[in-house]
Order: C-alpha cells, then structure tokens, then sequence
C-alpha cells in the first residue's frame, strides 16, 4: 500500500477536526458557525502549514513573534493569522499590524505598549485578555477576580478594541474537570458581557485545543486553537 503523503495525512486531519466540532456544536445544540477554528503552526513546517491552509484552515495561530513573522510571508492563500503566545513588551513592535488578533494580552503594561505602537501605525489592534482560570504560577493571564480592574483600565485605549477572552486551563484527563474549568470561564464572560463596559465588546472566547475543543464547545467556547489534531505530534521535528 502507498503509504500517504503529509499532505493527505493533513487533509484528512483538518477534515477529521471539522467533523469533530460540528459533532460538538450538534451536541451543544449550537450552529456550527458559531466556533472559529485557529491553526496552532507552532514550530510546523510552513510546507505542512500551507497543506492544512489549502485543506481549507483559513485561520492560523503562532505563539511566537519571531515564528510568525518568519513563516507569514512563506504561506499562499491569505490566512489570517493571530498571536495566541505570550507577548513580551519588546516584541509588541513586531507583530502589530501582522495579526488579526492578539490572544493573549494579560498586564496594562503590554495593553499600553500596543497601544503606543498601534498609534504609531494609526492602527486599532484587536485583543483578547488571558484569563489565568486555574491560577497557575507557571501560566500567564490575569486571575479571574481581577479581570474587571484590568478591562477598566484599558478600555480607555483608543487603539485597542477588546474583543473577548481566552484561556488555557489546567491539564486534565477528566471530561468533567475540564468542562468544570471552561463553564467557570463561559460564566465570566457572560458576567463581564452583561455589564457592558465601556469600549469592551466581548463577543469571543478563546478556550479549547486539541485534547479538550469538544469540552470547550459544550461549554460555550466561540474559538477553538488546535494544533495536534491537524498537523500532529512535533516528533518530526
């Protein structure tokens, strides 16, 4: 037998994938455009990258500044690509006016660097705030009880447009610890949704990869980051 080529082992991920949340959307009794798939490319091959941009993933997500900006001008087909990594202040120059969206702002002092470079630009950046919902010292994001502080603080950047929330919750092998962690941050979003802040249009929440999108999307997830189940383990590296 032939064995297959990445291409085709790609194709039939991202088609795989696709199945799999419009299951999880039917299951939640949602519309399946309601869930945005973000390409994680983090440390793929640009060929394997294009592959699943051809296969039809429109949106691509990096974690690295220096990736990104090394691998977006290789890519045919115009995908939009976002940063989902932590930014460090230095590196905000790099990548304002590259992405679509910054997933991962978590201090007003890098909301104040972007705002400065997106001025410089005359841009309006669009961001989401890291929620840290599992207070892990090891992960970046704001605790939850002082998300509000945060947002308040920032809302006032005229450069800035945030959009919603995103989050990376503790390693779980239980379906159950893991919806308890996406419910607890869906329920912060309403909450913060329904108290209508100033300059805040919180529309989008970010949580789900690989092992836990299904979760996630029963769980009122409205963007999914998947990396694994597309272009697979990183042991090819």
């Amino acid at each position: 037998m032939k064995e297959k080529s990445f291409i085709d082992e790609i194709t039939d991920n991202c088609h795989r994938v696709e199945e799999r949340i419009a299951e999880a959307c039917v299951r939640a009794g949602r519309a399946r455009d309601e869930v945005t798939l973000i390409g994680v490319s983090k440390t793929v091959e640009a060929e394997r990258v294009q592959a699943a941009v051809d296969a039809g993933v429109t949106r691509l997500g990096e974690n690295r500044v220096q990736e990104l900006c090394e691998k977006q001008p290789l890519l045919t087909g115009n995908p939009e690509w976002h940063l989902i990594g932590h930014l460090q202040t230095n590196k905000v120059k790099q990548v304002v006016g590259k992405v679509a969206l910054i997933q991962s702002v978590d201090s007003v002092r890098l909301a104040k660097q972007i705002e400065k470079v997106s001025a410089a630009q005359n841009l309006v950046t669009p961001v989401l705030v890291e929620v840290n919902i599992g207070r892990e010292a090891s992960k970046s994001g704001v605790f939850a009880p002082d998300l509000e502080k945060l947002l308040t603080e920032i809302a006032d950047f005229s450069h800035i447009s945030v959009r919603g929330l995103m989050c990376v919750p503790p390693i779980s092998d239980s379906s159950d610890k893991k919806r308890n962690y996406f419910a607890k941050m869906h329920q912060l979003f309403l909450d913060i949704r329904d108290k209508k802040l100033d300059n805040i249009d919180m529309h989008i929440l970010s949580m789900g990869m690989s092992s836990d999108f299904e979760e996630a999307i029963l769980e009122g997830s409205t963007m999914v980051r998947v990396g694994t189940a597309l272009f697979g383990r990183r042991d090819y590296l």
